[in-house]
């Protein structure tokens, strides 16, 4: 029954990421936005939402493991982010790449991503000293300093001004909702970006709901396995907890891969990686002791690494490619074994 529960849920996932990723774009068409800002902003942080509900619902559950599946939580959400993600975005570009269809290079705007992944570094990196100097002082200043570092982000990608051309809204499909209005009433005109203006945002949030709940389905029914399989609350929220909240980002971005949008792609990935390191953190902050060993500091340093070879990539070298993404796997495996020999 769990495993029939689990490819249940990827389903209602996967209908909820089609649903989003449609609806945002057209968000962003009809305000202009740049892929910058709905991709590392918008898509971001409306696909972050189940990993954000996770760690602040099992912190204040009272449950006697509940810190520790929240600290696991907020901190796996960038590991995985950083590895197993970046696999999931080069197995795409490699299937939707066969016969020459598209380079094995991502077509990104450079700008977007080096900024989020240095957002990010910083970021991520002041979380897991506070984590290490076990200092409350310390993690209140954090708080404040990663709040502002997170508006003044998101204020810079919505000052990037989006394309100016009349045709750019041309390749996103027709808003999903309005077509289905269309069957019931037979008057409406077809979609454009001037349609009316919430009707996105009846989509989005439809979407988000569908993604919410399929994430929560899968979260029970990987919990009740990884129970069965005897593994403990910090590593199942560490590794398992993640894979099932991170799916949204993951179906929107092979979405956009298909449909070469690259920059919408990887921005929905490393944007999320941003609001990881400040928002779910500040509720660690805020509301844990905050000390971090064992799992969860090697989960973080692990993060961090595998995050500075993106950043450092793409600063010298100036280009992202599938066969790096794939090589991030590597963090990923070497955590499960570090793992694996402690349980």
């Amino acid at each position: 029954m769990d495993w029939a529960l689990l490819v249940l849920s990827l389903l209602v996932i996967l209908a909820g990421a089609e649903l989003f990723t449609n609806g945002v774009e057209w968000v962003g068409e009809g305000f202009g936005l740049s892929e910058g800002a709905v991709g590392s902003v918008l898509a971001a942080v409306g696909t972050a939402l189940p990993e954000t509900l996770l760690p602040i619902i099992a912190i204040v559950s009272g449950h006697d493991a509940g810190q520790d599946i929240g600290v696991g939580a907020i901190l796996g959400a960038p590991f995985m982010l950083t590895t197993l993600a970046m696999v999931v975005v080069a197995v795409a570009v490699f299937i939707f790449g066969r016969g020459g269809r598209r380079p094995l290079q991502l077509d990104i705007d450079r700008g977007v991503i080096r900024q989020d992944l240095g957002y990010f570094l910083v970021m991520y990196s002041l979380a897991v000293v506070a984590g290490l100097l076990h200092s409350k002082p310390f993690d209140y200043g954090l708080v404040i300093v990663l709040m502002v570092g997170y508006v003044y982000y998101v204020r810079r990608h919505f000052q990037t001004e989006g394309s100016e051309d009349a045709a750019a809204g041309e390749d996103i499909k027709p808003l999903y909702v309005w077509r289905w209005l269309q069957l019931v009433v037979r008057s409406l005109p077809a979609w454009t970006k001037d349609g009316p203006t919430a009707a996105p945002f009846v989509q989005v949030g439809l979407a988000l709901g569908l993604i919410i709940l399929g994430a929560e389905i899968f979260v029970d029914a990987v919990t009740k396995i990884g129970a069965a399989a005897g593994i403990p609350p910090l590593a199942f929220s560490l590794l398992v907890a993640p894979l099932a909240t991170e799916l949204p980002e993951k179906f929107n971005s092979v979405i956009w891969v298909g449909r070469r949008k690259d920059t919408l792609a990887m921005g929905n990935m490393t944007g999320a990686m941003v609001f990881q390191s400040s928002f779910p953190v500040t509720i660690g902050l805020l509301f844990t002791p905050w000390e971090l060993h064992s799992e969860a500091l090697v989960a973080a340093l692990v993060a961090l690494l595998a995050g500075s070879v993106l950043y450092l990539t793409l600063r010298i070298r100036g280009r992202l490619t599938a066969p790096l993404l794939l090589m991030q796997g590597v963090f990923y495996v070497f955590y499960v074994g570090y793992v694996l020999t402690k349980l």
